[in-house]
């Protein structure tokens, strides 16, 4: 039966504690100039309503580096959404490869799209969620720390698609997360229900703040993201006035653990939702979170695709 990377609430915590190790063997072979291409023939068909610098760069430069090669279709390259219906697209597309990511809108487009899809489908981002993205920070707080047990992970803004994986994320592998962002900015209530339901089992522990400081406050990991996502752009002022307080700056960060890393999925706004100074200290791990998207994205390739 065909399986897809929809959500992280698709996988349970063996599975994504797997994912994270072959991410890391897949990364230690390729800086290690081993000859390793098992994903010979494969081909990945990248579909992009919305554009972006890694997703773009981590899938395709990933493909290639293990032997497969990728399709980029952009919304001007395909029919979909200009005529043709998204089960038809969906049908069509799955015929000239072998498995499809897509970067879109609102998040029943791509479970619209893997219903009708007859290869594997992977979310490379919807409105509420981000797995791709998730999977790979888990993968760098793992190296930094040595371990994701045991640590206070803090989320600061604006409730978004990144919020929501988190809250999944900590859910299933029985984390402390603590996510701070205005009330009227909350992360999707329907997440949030399901997640409290999965962390009741696994000993998660989830925390709800519209308090910046109390997420911040011994914590191990800060993240943060944008303000306001592409094609939110109506929203940036309403999404400014809320979010001004809730800037990840020295005060903020000062009650953190002292090892503290600093995250950030990118792209940022230097002194918006991050001060330059934290965002270019010697606590951010942006760069090694940025890089860690190819190996965490093809190991999911690799699952889906059997080659694992």
């Amino acid at each position: 039966m065909k399986k897809d990377c929809l959500s992280l609430k698709d996988l349970n915590r063996d599975e994504i504690l797997s994912l994270i190790d072959k991410a890391s063997d897949i990364k230690n072979r390729l800086k290690n100039g081993e000859d390793y291409k098992p994903l010979n023939g494969a081909i990945l068909g990248m579909i992009f309503e919305k554009s972006s610098t890694r997703t773009r760069l981590s899938f395709e430069s990933g493909m290639k580096r293990l032997g497969g090669d990728a399709i980029f279709l952009s919304s001007r390259d395909i029919q979909l959404g200009r005529g043709e219906t998204i089960e038809d697209s969906a049908r069509v597309i799955s015929r000239y490869v072998d498995i499809i990511m897509i970067r879109t809108f609102e998040h029943s487009r791509i479970i619209n799209f893997a219903q009708y899809s007859s290869v594997p489908v992977i979310n490379a981002l919807t409105d509420l969620l981000h797995p791709c993205q998730v999977l790979s920070d888990l993968m760098t707080i793992k190296e930094h720390f040595g371990k994701l047990d045991n640590l206070k992970i803090a989320f600061i803004g604006d409730g978004n698609n990144m919020a929501n994986s988190w809250i999944y994320a900590a859910a299933i592998l029985g984390l402390h997360l603590s996510v701070a962002t205005p009330v009227d900015l909350s992360p999707s209530g329907v997440v949030v229900k399901e997640a409290m339901e999965i962390a009741q089992k696994t000993s998660a522990k989830i925390e709800l703040t519209q308090i910046p400081y109390e997420a911040a406050v011994n914590a191990d990991v800060i993240y943060t993201d944008v303000w306001a996502s592409m094609g939110q752009e109506e929203q940036t002022l309403k999404k400014h006035s809320l979010l001004k307080h809730y800037q990840v700056n020295r005060e903020l960060v000062k009650d953190a653990n002292r090892d503290y890393i600093f995250m950030h999925c990118l792209p940022a706004h230097r002194q918006e939702e991050v001060a330059a100074d934290i965002i270019d200290s010697e606590h951010s791990v942006v760069w090694d979170e940025a890089e860690n998207r190819t190996y965490a994205q093809l190991a999911v390739i690799m699952k889906l695709l059997g080659r694992d």
